[in-house]
């Protein structure tokens, strides 16, 4: 964040271990409506997550993988897949562990952000138990990646493999948004006001 602030950018924290956000209940709410039933702070940080430009997903690494709570989140988020929402933002993810899994978590979240068409400009993990002095590296790599990541986006930078892994995630979402448009109502109209259908 520092890097990112040094940048120019405007930076805030969420920690969603401070907040309620329910499990997901597969009930297609959002895709017919646009958000969310359920009662909790989930609609106020995604109202967050939308209106930034950029994005950085943090987790400790838990048995190789994210935090019950990041993966109740991300869970959440699955019309922000369908609608690709992330489509113009730029993104980066940061873990620390205490032997394992810090990789496979920063892949993980990358992953998740490319998948909701944000552009990544990389990952920074440590492993502190295995070697201590790795968050000094993993600090140091992190601040640049912040820089880094607000460079990209005042570049409006573009890396191939992403952009392929975004056209075929428009062509597999745009097949399912037109075959479902009317259970699917808001979906099927956000698609079709990208000119994506």
């Amino acid at each position: 964040m520092e890097g990112a602030s040094q940048a120019g950018a405007a930076v805030e924290i969420i920690d969603i271990t401070k907040l309620r956000i329910n499990f997901c209940k597969g009930c297609g709410t959002c895709y017919n409506q646009g958000k969310c039933d359920q009662d909790d702070d989930f609609s106020y940080v995604m109202d967050k997550l939308i209106r930034s430009e950029g994005i950085i997903f943090g987790s400790p690494s838990y048995i190789d993988s994210v935090t019950g709570q990041m993966k109740t989140m991300i869970d959440r988020m699955s019309d922000v897949v369908h609608c690709q929402q992330f489509s113009g933002k730029y993104g980066m993810s940061i873990c620390t562990t205490g032997s394992s899994g810090a990789e496979l978590v920063v892949s993980y979240m990358n992953n998740f952000l490319i998948g909701c068409g944000a552009t990544v400009v990389g990952g920074a993990s440590a492993a502190i138990g295995q070697k201590p002095g790795s968050i000094n590296d993993a600090a140091e790599k992190s601040y640049l990646l912040g820089k880094d990541l607000i460079a990209a986006f005042n570049e409006s930078r573009t890396y191939p493999e992403q952009e392929a892994v975004h056209r075929k995630n428009r062509e597999v979402f745009g097949e399912s948004v037109r075959a479902n448009k009317e259970k699917w109502a808001h979906d099927y109209l956000y698609w079709v006001q990208k000119g994506w259908v």
